[in-house]
């Protein structure tokens, strides 16, 4: 069986997106503490190039409380059994951002000079802000450095994997890090540039349809999910355990789908079958977002896959450029069986946790 993907979307649904909007005011609010929390601190790359500098997340932590209620109540988990909500809208200008980077090191990098016409940084807080009023920001150490705010931008020579930083390619649909048992509850995508209008695509298995017996093989743990490309390839030596591609939430079904790094070609007839018939599905309720600057994307990674389509990358400083946060809920449980994973040797950096931890 071929590895299933979404074709390429170019009709955009959004009266089937749940919407919320953040006031004027509350945007100014939040861009405005992001500010002085930056300046305060200064954009050094000491504190830049992880986010993870205990003086920056204090600031957070002890600050995210004073943004006004409206905001933590955009930032709530989707409401619908689309399971995606677009977040309208952060005050943004494109002249802040300077030119867009080629890949997330040069971000990263950027962001800690001072000398650079971008606020980038203060970008990252506003992101660690939203972030925080969801849930628990955390970062992987294996993906961007560890950093807590990934940058997802068109990278030169990466035109075709998939991963974040592909672009000519279509990127499939699936659950973000879906290898390890520790993966987002909650994925925030933030847009700074999108000139192209680059559709995000959007499916949640609440909105299949798939028999009594299907939903029995997928439930099974079948067959492993590998890391992606962005976590390296040196997954040789490590144990690949079999997970379960759907699970239940108080009734409601969950997913676990990246069939890019699943190896379909050593399951049987029947789970073929099966997973073939939900890879359709999840094609036949695909909703695409695209994503205008400031806008946000809020993705319930135990609901949703998520993907994108094709798009040709300019290399001019023009490029798209998204802000990513992983958010977990701290509220939320997963099945029983993934607590014997090992996850690949792959590690979180939650310090937010930390932070909870030494607070209670």
């Amino acid at each position: 069986m071929a590895k299933s993907v979404l074709s390429e979307r170019q009709t955009l649904h959004p009266s089937e997106l749940e919407r919320r909007e953040l006031p004027a005011e509350a945007g100014q609010s939040v861009r405005a503490l992001a500010q002085e929390i930056t300046v305060t601190l200064g954009a050094s790359p000491a504190i830049t190039t992880t986010l993870s500098d205990a003086t920056l997340l204090r600031h957070i932590e002890d600050r995210y409380t004073e943004l006004p209620e409206v905001v933590h109540q955009v930032m709530r988990a989707p409401a619908t059994a689309a399971g995606v909500t677009v977040i309208g809208q952060l005050p943004l200008c494109d002249t802040e951002l300077g030119t867009t980077p080629v890949d997330w090191r040069q971000a990263a990098e950027w962001a800690g000079d001072p000398d650079r016409a971008s606020s980038s940084f203060a970008l990252d807080v506003t992101m660690l802000l939203l972030a925080r009023c969801a849930g628990e920001p955390f970062g992987w150490q294996g993906q961007q450095g560890g950093r807590l705010v990934n940058n997802i931008v068109p990278t030169p020579g990466h035109e075709q994997e998939q991963s974040g930083a592909s672009s000519t390619t279509l990127l499939s649909p699936h659950t973000e890090d879906a290898f390890h048992p520790q993966r987002a509850n909650l994925l925030m995508l933030g847009c700074l540039r999108n000139p192209d209008r680059v559709g995000t695509t959007v499916s949640s298995v609440r909105r299949v349809e798939l028999d009594a017996a299907q939903r029995e093989r997928l439930r099974r743990r079948e067959l492993p999910i590998l890391p992606d490309v962005s976590y390296g390839d040196d997954f040789d030596t490590e144990p690949a355990p079999a997970v379960a591609t759907l699970g239940d939430d108080d009734g409601g079904l969950t997913l676990r789908f990246d069939p890019a790094y699943t190896p379909l070609d050593s399951a049987d007839g029947e789970f073929l079958a099966a997973y073939d018939r939900l890879a359709t599905e999840l094609e036949r309720v695909c909703i695409t977002a695209a994503l205008t600057p400031g806008e946000l994307l809020l993705v319930d990674n135990d609901v949703v896959v998520h993907g994108r389509v094709p798009f040709t990358p300019r290399y001019d400083g023009t490029d798209r450029w998204l802000k990513r946060v992983n958010i977990r809920l701290p509220q939320r449980r997963r099945a029983a069986a993934e607590a014997t994973e090992n996850g690949y040797g792959q590690r979180v950096v939650a310090p937010f946790r930390t932070i909870r931890g030494n607070r209670s």
